[in-house]
């Protein structure tokens, strides 16, 4: 895709940072990082989101971020990491080419860690998740 700014990165007609890359996937760092060692993981072969990309290409994206995961926290020294996906500009995405977010978490402050997500859990009613596990079960 030739608009696409990840496709561009493959490519290598734009620059990234990056950290891992293999035959399927390219991990690089996020250049508006929501913590210290904030990377993207993203398939070679350009998917436009999660419902998009192939059940390959999705393991090779999670393989590669479990990766990061566990060099973030032997190297950086991070006390845990978010995987983050966001499908569909409702669900924040920007970037229309399937990317995994690999977020260093710290416990010891804001000085590496600035993310802050909008979810806070709360009890949900417990008919309207009934409900939703009947229509997500197919047996709506």
């Amino acid at each position: 895709m030739t608009d696409c700014i990840f496709c561009k990165i493959i490519a290598g007609d734009l620059p990234a940072t990056k950290v891992i890359e293999d035959e399927q996937t390219l991990a690089f760092m996020d250049i508006n990082p929501g913590s210290h060692g904030h990377a993207l993981v993203i398939p070679k072969a350009h998917s436009k989101d999660l419902t998009a990309i192939g059940p390959d290409d999705l393991a090779a994206c999670l393989s590669t971020a479990q990766e990061l995961a566990r060099r973030a926290m032997e190297n950086l020294g991070a006390d845990g990491v978010n995987l983050i996906n966001c499908c569909g500009a409702a669900a924040w995405q920007t970037v229309f080419h399937f990317h995994l977010h690999v977020v260093p978490r710290y416990a010891d402050g804001p000085h590496r860690d600035g993310l802050q997500l909008p979810w806070v859990p709360a009890p949900g009613d417990p008919g309207e998740i009934a409900d939703a596990a009947r229509a997500l079960s197919n047996g709506d």
